[in-house]
């Protein structure tokens, strides 16, 4: 049995590159595979998880829409 531990976001799965390359070693087993992966910075990638995640949408809430451009003191 192997056991793929994953982080899940909207439609993506982040995954440890060793966990990544058993599953690959597996699917080719059973037939060719190409793998078409994005290579960008650590910083790209967590700024990507946070907009396309789930964590924030609270936000778009209208609860949360509490304060006013009348709100606070000037500069």
């Amino acid at each position: 049995m192997t056991t793929v531990r994953a982080q899940l976001t909207a439609d993506k799965a982040i995954l440890r590159r060793d966990e990544f390359e058993h599953l690959l070693e597996l699917a080719r087993r059973a037939e060719p595979v190409v793998v078409n992966a994005d290579r960008e910075n650590p910083e790209g990638s967590l700024a990507r998880l946070a907009i396309e995640g789930r964590a924030f949408d609270f936000w778009r809430e209208s609860d949360e829409d509490i304060y006013s451009p009348h709100d606070g003191e000037e500069l």
